[in-house]
């Protein structure tokens, strides 16, 4: 069976302001969107309050990824349809882990950890993809 949302017909701007507006309803700062150097959308960045002060988050779309499995599920799917399903999956993930939120079993910065920020703007995640960032044991 295909990924989730292969046959989206959402177009990806549709998509990107529903992903806003979501993460501004539950208190996102400063939203913007990052484009690659052929003007596809490739992440959405924004603040959050947490306690120990506001936080950048940057959320991917990795459309060549989501067009790799695509083709190897023998879906005929160009880089639009692509790009739409990957954003619409992204989307999908936002709306789920705000309502983990909104149940209070988590904090936004937990939720959004991975995805944070540091002063070089290297997720958490990239830092310790790169062993930069070291779990004990």
């Amino acid at each position: 069976m295909p990924i989730k949302n292969y046959t989206s017909n959402v177009d990806i701007y549709t998509t990107l302001g529903q992903i806003q507006g979501c993460l501004v309803k539950h208190g996102a700062r400063k939203i913007m969107t990052d484009y690659d150097d052929k003007g596809h959308a490739s992440a959405i960045c924004f603040l959050i309050d947490t306690p120990s002060g506001q936080r950048g988050i940057k959320l991917p779309a990795n459309v060549a990824a989501v067009q790799a499995v695509l083709q190897r599920q023998k879906v005929k799917a160009d880089w639009e349809q692509a790009e739409k399903t990957a954003w619409r999956i992204v989307k999908d993930w936002v709306d789920a882990q705000m309502a983990i939120l909104e149940s209070e079993m988590v904090q936004m910065d937990e939720v959004f950890l991975p995805y944070m920020l540091n002063g070089s703007g290297e997720t958490l995640y990239q830092l310790y993809q790169n062993k930069q960032l070291m779990l004990e044991g």
